[in-house]
């Protein structure tokens, strides 16, 4: 494994604690009663590019087969 390939896995780590961290409190919010939903809407898409980001680091580490 190369130190590329190091990285980006330590990557994806922190960017999947993150989101999932993220997910938590929308779920906190969203059950708490009191919802600002500007910060609810800024939380939400935050999440996306987060999980946008972790697919595009997932592919990359994905070797290339040749079919």
């Amino acid at each position: 494994m190369n130190l590329d390939e190091e990285k980006l896995k330590e990557q994806l780590e922190q960017l999947k604690v993150e989101h999932r961290d993220l997910d938590e409190a929308i779920d906190h919010m969203m059950h708490s009663g009191t919802v600002d939903m500007l910060k609810l809407q800024r939380m939400k898409k935050r999440k996306l590019a987060l999980r946008d980001m972790i697919s595009k680091i997932e592919a990359m580490l994905i070797p290339d087969i040749i079919a």
